[in-house]
């Protein structure tokens, strides 16, 4: 609690910090003046590198102070010893309808690796990569490549509004080719040597300094620990997973336990960085910069378009140069270590016919599917939320029977099922779920389509809860 005087409302700068002045800084007392969230963003804007991170790890949170302290001295952060990731796989489970039958069915599940930094580590790398993002943005603006790099940066747009301008964009041009090119295992696949050549092109430094090869050294040469098996050496059950930074143990227990456990993992190949950590997406787009530089000279010399979302590339070229355009995007990814997923890759032709645009196929583009005229939302993505949204009714009326019958022991009357929930997560009526998300893209791209296929939505949800 901190004690500052002044009259109400007005902001003031103390300590390094910014503060409303207030005769009593609280959250309470905050929450009154309807200042918490005013300070809050005015702290993200002067700090935007520090955040708290709510999850157990191997050291405690600790406050901007002394993060400040650590992250600012090059010396602390070249012999700064860091901890492993804790990593845990991510399962996406895929639903596709199939055409022959035209039944809902699962797909094999998808896995994905997360690692996530201790506390301090995270800090670390959430302040380089605050340092390193003011180099590369000056580098975007000075190859002009604002436009084409859209993935990671602070552009105030969501991908709803990229999908849009790209839609836009082959709109405009009438007859022309799209390749839409996805990389395959984008950060387990980024070469070191090439990032770190990146890296000290992005510095102007022809060699990495100590702190910053110190974070290269972490995220390269990364170990992990898994989650599952980490949890079950402490006694703790990773169903249970807090959400407090509490210490999963103590120094000398993480040299006694864990490591002569054997938990830790290194990475001993010369690719992949962590994908989870604060500085990892920033640097996945330096290690793609020559790539973008040249495949935007190639677009505007043919007269194109070029667009990257992360590993998502959107090429639109006049038709006869699509076979020229696709080897030369193939010979430059080749040329970084990388390839692209060949079921994935999508090549679509555009056309004007009788004063209409008109496909070959559906081009599929950051979850929307495009086919000259209209704008639809993936079927899989439709049909993912169907199954979600059935589980879920499911379970709330698993949960009504359990209670009813514990009343009825009880000699109490039965409650019906509880919808408010149900609409929240399932619903138009909730303010953060796919069908918010999918309104929200049919006002943005002004397609009647997407409304359609939501309105379906909504008459599914009432007959799962009626079933």
């Amino acid at each position: 609690m901190r004690l500052v005087p002044g009259s109400p409302g007005e902001m003031v700068e103390k300590d390094d910090l910014v503060y409303p002045r207030a005769r009593l800084i609280d959250r309470r007392h905050l929450r009154t003046l309807g200042l918490l969230e005013k300070w809050k963003r005015l702290f993200k804007k002067k700090h935007p590198w520090f955040r708290r991170r709510g999850y157990p790890h191997f050291d405690s949170a600790t406050n901007y102070a002394a993060a400040q302290r650590i992250v600012t001295s090059p010396n602390q952060v070249a012999s700064h010893s860091f901890y492993p990731f804790i990593s845990f796989q991510v399962k996406t489970v895929k639903v596709k309808r199939n055409r022959s039958t035209g039944k809902v069915e699962k797909q094999i599940p998808k896995e994905r690796p997360i690692a996530y930094a201790s506390h301090v580590d995270s800090h670390i790398f959430a302040y380089y990569a605050f340092k390193l993002s003011k180099n590369y943005e000056r580098i975007i603006l000075q190859n002009s490549l604002q436009s084409c790099v859209i993935a990671f940066r602070a552009l105030g747009k969501s991908n709803i509004q990229f999908a849009a301008d790209a839609f836009n964009e082959i709109k405009k041009r009438g007859d022309c080719h799209v390749l839409c090119l996805d990389i395959k295992g984008f950060f387990d696949n980024l070469d070191h040597q090439i990032l770190k050549s990146a890296w000290c092109e992005t510095l102007v430094l022809p060699k990495l300094p100590n702190d910053h090869y110190a974070v290269f050294k972490a995220l390269t040469r990364y170990s992990v620990v898994d989650r599952a098996d980490l949890y079950e050496l402490i006694g703790k059950s990773v169903h249970n997973f807090s959400s407090q930074s509490e210490r999963l143990c103590a120094p000398d227990e993480f040299r006694n336990l864990i490591r002569k456990n054997k938990l830790i993992k290194t990475n001993s190949s010369k690719k992949g960085i962590p994908q989870g950590s604060p500085i990892s997406a920033l640097l996945s787009n330096i290690y793609m910069l020559n790539f973008d530089k040249k495949v935007k000279e190639f677009a505007e010399l043919v007269g194109g378009c070029y667009l990257r979302y992360c590993d998502d590339m959107f090429l639109i070229v006049p038709l006869e140069q699509k076979e020229h355009a696709f080897k030369f995007v193939e010979q430059e990814i080749a040329k970084i270590g990388l390839e692209f997923q060949g079921k994935k890759t999508e090549r679509v032709n555009f056309n004007m016919k009788n004063g209409e645009l008109i496909a070959d196929k559906p081009l599929q583009y950051l979850g929307f599917v495009f086919d000259g005229t209209q704008v639809l939302l993936r079927s899989a993505s439709l049909a993912r939320y169907s199954e979600r949204m059935r589980r879920g009714v499911r379970l709330a009326k698993a949960t009504m029977r359990k209670r009813n019958r514990a009343r009825a022991s009880r000699g109490e009357a039965n409650q019906p099922l509880y919808k408010k929930k149900i609409f929240q997560r399932y619903t138009h009526l909730g303010r953060q779920n796919f069908l918010s998300y999918g309104y929200r893209a049919a006002k943005l791209m002004g397609s009647k389509s997407i409304k359609r296929q939501l309105g379906r939505l909504w008459v599914r949800v009432l007959e799962e809860m009626k079933n």
